[in-house]
Formats: C-alpha cells, structure tokens, sequence
C-alpha cells in the first residue's frame, strides 16, 4: 500500500517494527517501532514514558516527510 501511496505523489512514512521486511520490498522511508501489539508505546511502563516514546517516534515521522532522500533510508529514533 505505501508504495501505492507514493506513485500517486503523496510522501509517506512507514512506522514498523520489521524493518527488515519493509527495507526488503523497498519502502523509502522507515521509522522502527517497539513492538507488534504497541507499535507506539510500551504499556508496563509510566504513562510519562509512553508519551515519550510516543511522542519522538511521531516526530521522527513528521521529520521523515519533509526529507529529501536518494535511496530507502531508516531513521534512527
């Protein structure tokens, strides 16, 4: 879907967990998660520390948007 996504000229940013499987069908722009259940966030946790991983993983995101890039990069939360 992401890569329907782009051809009709929309950036967009993958948030996943399996990074490995969305470099390999050649997604251009990754941003890792922590898991499959909670992509965004880790329930055993503070809330004050969910809203920090969630909060820098959706920046990392909305920085990613606006990023020219060359070739599929993953950016580092």
């Amino acid at each position: 879907m992401v890569k329907v996504i782009e051809r009709a000229g929309i950036p967009i940013v993958q948030m996943c967990n399996l990074v490995p499987v969305s470099s390999s069908l050649g997604i251009n722009k990754i941003v890792p998660t922590i898991s499959i259940p909670y992509p965004l966030g880790d329930p055993s946790t503070p809330k004050e520390v969910q809203h920090d991983l969630r909060y820098k993983r959706t920046k990392k995101a909305l920085e990613a948007l606006t990023e020219e890039i060359k070739e599929p990069t993953v950016f580092s939360v």
